[in-house]
């Protein structure tokens, strides 16, 4: 489809070019190309310095576990390949598992017949395999797919052969990935909410020569194996688009459940840090219609240890960090204020917001500057600044070179 909205993008360019028509293709592939040889893409990092996952890797007792969750559309196992690989990459983890693990999801207790998704486990260690990766990749779209065909007919070609050819692409995207926010705001949400619990339950109690293959099974937060492996282990999560708000939701139903948990899990879990790194991040606008949390506005009284509800928190702390390009026009910033009101204050969450240009922006003659809607959503984890980031963090002295000459940081405090 990318193909098809770059040119929708050159097709105006010429259109509007004062009427001329004989502005020649290698003239205009020469100018734009001449754009892009100059990359003045914007970077702006508002908020505190982060490490990133690189400062964990060297933990001899425990393990660094990424859980990864997809946005809107159907996925399959496997869609955050490249994004892995590039991780990789920059982590200097040459080496990986010669196979991954896949465990079909289903709800806990003696009915295993539901389908919740799959969760697909790489391990990445550095040559000397001192230093090492758990990677999960959570696919959920199984969920919603049975429900989106009541769509089908729309891409049928009784129907589908009288658009063009550009818009039959964009009606196909649309209908794939528009229901799926207003299905999770629906009866979706609470299989969607149980798949991402049951990956963090595997991700917390397993590593790798425990994790069960090619098996349907279900797991058990409220066992010693996941309390001791929580102590040791480090966590984050990065998502993309909708599944932000899956991991904040699963995340605030988890605090409302921690009385009936584990008392040792509960314990462990109090004195976690679990960042979130947000590519596409859509909180604001997923907020919409959504009840406010029964504790909010009170995140001095948790997450300060002179609060007096700090023995109620669930998390010692959970940084966001949000990625958000201008030009999406699915992607928000988080702005002040935001989430002391609409987010759960015992998860203690902090915001680092980091606006970014994934897609590149052309100077298109007399209409103005335009920049690839589809590539400022969908582009975020192939970005080399964006997978710099998450690695090694901002404010510290591992920071990629590429982070420090590319993007502005603007520090805050208190």
């Amino acid at each position: 489809m990318k193909h098809i909205i770059n040119y929708f993008l050159l097709l105006i360019a010429t259109v509007q070019l004062n009427g001329c028509v004989s502005l020649g293709k290698g003239v205009a592939e020469a100018f734009l190309e001449n754009q892009q040889s100059v990359d003045t893409r914007l970077c702006e990092i508002w908020g505190k310095p982060f490490k990133g996952i690189s400062p964990f890797l060297d933990n001899k007792q425990g393990k660094m576990k990424v859980l990864m969750v997809h946005g809107v559309g159907d996925h399959l196992p496997g869609y955050s390949t490249q994004f892995l690989e590039k991780l990789a990459t920059e982590l200097n983890l040459p080496v990986m598992s010669k196979e991954y693990k896949n465990i079909t999801l289903t709800t806990p207790g003696p009915d295993t017949s539901k389908n919740l998704g799959n969760l697909r486990i790489h391990r990445l260690l550095s040559k000397d395999r001192s230093r090492e990766l758990l990677f999960y990749e959570l696919t959920w779209s199984v969920i919603t797919a049975k429900q989106k065909e009541v769509l089908a007919y729309d891409n049928s070609g009784e129907y589908s052969f009288r658009r063009t050819e550009a818009n039959n692409l964009l009606k196909k995207f649309t209908n794939d990935a528009g229901p799926d926010s207003i299905m999770y705001l629906g009866a979706s949400k609470e299989d969607i909410l149980v798949s991402f619990s049951q990956s963090l339950c595997w991700m917390t109690k397993s590593n790798w020569d425990s994790l069960p293959d090619n098996m349907t099974q279900a797991c058990s937060f409220n066992d010693d194996t996941a309390a001791a492996n929580i102590r040791i282990d480090q966590y984050a999560f990065v998502s993309h688009s909708l599944g932000s708000r899956i991991i904040i939701d699963g995340m605030q139903h988890i605090a409302t459940l921690m009385d009936k948990r584990d008392a040792d899990f509960t314990e462990a879990l109090k004195n976690k840090e679990i960042p979130i790194y947000m590519l596409s991040n859509q909180l604001p606008m997923l907020q919409l219609g959504c009840k406010l949390p029964d504790i909010s506005n009170q995140k001095d009284a948790y997450c300060q240890s002179s609060g007096s509800q700090y023995n109620q928190r669930m998390l010692s702390k959970m940084p966001i960090i949000a990625f958000s390009d201008p030009n999406d026009v699915l992607s928000y910033a988080i702005p002040h204020g935001f989430v002391d009101k609409y987010f759960d204050s015992r998860l203690c969450i902090d915001v680092t917001n980091i606006n970014i240009n994934i897609a590149t922006i052309f100077d298109a003659f007399s209409i103005g500057k335009l920049a690839n809607p589809v590539d400022a959503h969908i582009g975020y984890d192939t970005d080399d600044r964006v997978v710099a980031l998450i690695a090694k963090g901002i404010g510290n002295k591992n920071a990629a070179k590429i982070v420090n000459d590319r993007c502005r940081w603007i520090e805050t405090i208190e």
